[in-house]
């Protein structure tokens, strides 16, 4: 809570043990000036650190009972009016918790994210449906070039193929005309040893040899026609593919600028980052706007209650909630209380020092000699602070 200072902390070890090493006085010793001397300038240092502690903590006191006595005062308001301060107090309770919604809410972007966005506002939009098209553009290239290639093999498989079927059917040919000549050599030897007529045999043979021949030679030219087709498709095929892959690497840079300019992987990444920055200026809007309607409302709070003459009306800035909830109330007032208790405590345990100490002193004045009026005004002026409080 804001309602008082901070508490001083307590004394650490070695100022403890400097307490602890702090001059005696035996019986020889009051018969040393010196020493008398000594001991009570320490006596006298010890009284001006626990009056400084006094004056601290009385003041400290003093504002803990004022602030307690706003709290009286504000508890005697009448409820109209009462009403009136505690509905300013849900507005700068609900506005408060805003803003702090939005300080605590996690970032969906860095700071140097949003302040590139920021610059780049006017051309994203057009942007991120140019990078959307490239990119879709790009992958039906690439597809495009998957089929060509695919289609491209599949044609030069073919012609292959093709090739060496060609090779087998001439082999073939040249066997099939070996043996027919082989044959009609036969047909003439046994012809004029046997002295018989091989007509029908030499038909046979003739007829047989060109139908085999003629279809031989059919399928080997219908195979060139085709070696011929797969030849042009697969000089199509290059073609298109070298056409494709050259927009292919057009588009694919544009992408990869897009990418670098932007930072991002994708469209999709970008797209969602400028949702994201979207967002952020909304709430960033929003923010600004909860900032000057708190600051207004904290206004209005400040002044209502500046009208009721209390000790600190500011400080009910950051403890409106104990305005509308009454139990926040009575919580920070036990707190105050409980605080004062401490402070009189204190005071009391200090103050009793500081009698102990002037006693002490003051008894051995008349044997410090030279110094008794340095010393008689530092316990007077202990006395002042004293009696003032």
């Amino acid at each position: 809570m804001f309602f008082w200072k901070r508490k001083k902390k307590e004394p650490d070890f070695e100022s403890k043990m400097g307490e602890l090493n702090t001059t005696v006085l035996s019986k020889k010793d009051y018969k040393n000036t010196g020493k008398i001397e000594q001991y009570v300038v320490e006596r006298l240092e010890q009284m001006i650190e626990l009056t400084k502690e006094l004056d601290d903590e009385k003041e400290e006191y003093r504002i803990v009972t004022s602030y307690l006595n706003d709290i009286e005062t504000l508890e005697k308001i009448p409820k109209e009016e009462r009403d009136k301060i505690s509905e300013i107090a849900v507005n700068v309770v609900q506005l408060n918790k805003a803003r702090t919604e939005f300080l605590n809410s996690s970032k969906k972007l860095s700071d140097a994210q949003f302040a590139q966005l920021e610059q780049q506002e006017r051309e994203l939009p057009e942007a991120i449906k140019r990078f959307k098209t490239n990119e879709l553009h790009r992958d039906t290239l690439q597809r495009d070039m998957k089929y060509l290639e695919r289609e491209k093999s599949e044609w030069n498989l073919r012609k292959e193929y093709l090739d060496h079927q060609q090779k087998k059917l001439k082999n073939v040919l040249y066997i099939i005309v070996g043996l027919a000549v082989t044959l009609a050599v036969v047909f003439g030897i046994l012809q004029i040893i046997l002295e018989k007529d091989f007509y029908y045999a030499w038909m046979g043979l003739i007829f047989a040899t060109a139908v085999v021949v003629c279809g031989i030679y059919m399928k080997i030219q219908n195979d060139l026609s085709e070696i011929q087709v797969a030849e042009r498709s697969q000089n199509r095929a290059i073609v298109l593919l070298n056409k494709v892959k050259l927009k292919y690497i057009n588009v694919a840079n544009a992408v990869d600028y897009a990418c670098e300019k932007y930072h991002v992987k994708s469209a999709g990444e970008l797209e969602n980052q400028w949702q994201y920055y979207l967002e952020a200026v909304k709430e960033r809007q929003k923010y600004q706007r909860t900032n000057e309607d708190l600051e207004y409302f904290n206004g209005r709070l400040v002044r209502m209650l500046s009208n009721y003459q209390l000790y600190d009306a500011h400080v009910w800035v950051t403890q409106a909630v104990a305005l509308v909830d009454p139990k926040e109330m009575v919580e920070i007032k036990h707190g105050l209380i409980g605080r004062r208790q401490k402070l009189r405590a204190r005071i009391e345990n200090n103050l009793s020092q500081v009698n102990e100490q002037k006693e002490e002193a003051e008894q051995l004045l008349d044997k410090v000699g030279s110094m008794r009026p340095q010393m008689e005004k530092i316990l007077n002026a202990v006395d002042k602070i004293n009696e003032g409080d």
